[in-house]
């Protein structure tokens, strides 16, 4: 059996937490905005029989803090999973991301290409930019009021005028 180690590592000047289960190749997987690792658990257990895979929670997520002063981008958490590698000795790694951790792991081949071997990304854009701009304010706000000891409606919110700006690009 391949337990799971959880542990933290400074990156950037963030507390990231991540954990490895497994042996062989390195797989990194990175979860979707509103996620922990535990989201990705189903997967992890069957890769981990054949993968040494490290689970990163992000930026602002799970037991990864947030930066007050530094705002929650694709290209900014890209780079702290590039410091994480530096950290674990990783030269170049299997990178898969869902969603937001797909944005992520899209910016860290195009910021750190030494560091993927192979990348694979499921629903996911490659900028944050595309992003209605009342969604990246309704993140970062979320984040913090969790982190100081709020939490989130029904584990999951919208911010305002988010119905609005969908059903206007639905053209309704």
């Amino acid at each position: 059996m391949n337990a799971t180690k959880g542990d933290y590592t400074e990156v950037n000047g963030l507390r990231m937490y991540y954990e490895t289960r497994g042996t062989g190749r390195p797989l990194i997987v990175l979860h979707g905005a509103y996620m922990t690792v535990d989201a990705m658990s189903a997967l992890v257990p069957d890769l981990a029989e054949i993968r040494r895979v490290i689970s990163v929670e992000l930026q602002g997520h799970g037991r990864t803090a947030d930066v007050a002063d530094r705002p929650i981008t694709y290209e900014g958490m890209a780079d702290d999973v590039a410091a994480l590698l530096r950290h674990l000795g990783i030269d170049e790694a299997d990178t898969f991301g869902y969603s937001m951790g797909g944005g992520v792991a899209l910016q860290l081949a195009i910021r750190h290409p030494g560091s993927v071997r192979r990348l694979v990304v499921a629903s996911a854009s490659y900028t944050s930019d595309g992003m209605q701009p009342e969604l990246h304010e309704h993140h970062a706000r979320d984040v913090r009021r969790v982190h100081r000891g709020g939490s989130l409606q029904r584990g999951r919110a919208k911010p305002r005028g988010f119905s609005r700006a969908r059903r206007e690009a639905q053209g309704a």
